[in-house]
């Protein structure tokens, strides 16, 4: 069973729109996606969410990697041996 939907208006200046929709898509989210979001948590916690931000410089790369990857179905590590002398010598730095 599907639960109803209902349509929602709002009202909002465009650049304020053009700003929030290219910090949400950075985020990987869509506008109505993060009112979704947004609401949802107002619900749960009944209180008002924390704030997302944009990822650093360092987290987006490694999303970009990730979904490269993924869409190559390419393992970074050819072994679990290598994985782990991996985060051995970058655990020493």
């Amino acid at each position: 069973m599907t639960a109803q939907t209902s349509m929602l208006h709002i009202r909002v200046e465009d650049d304020i729109k053009e700003q929030a929709t290219q910090a949400l898509t950075a985020m990987g989210l869509s506008v109505s996606d993060a009112v979704r979001l947004f609401l949802r948590r107002v619900v749960v916690d009944q209180a008002f969410p924390l704030e997302l931000k944009v990822p650093n410089a360092e987290t987006r790369a490694a999303m970009e990697e990730s979904r490269a990857m993924m869409a190559t179905r390419r393992a970074r590590f050819a072994s679990a041996d290598e994985l782990i002398a991996d985060l051995e010598k970058n655990s020493s730095q």
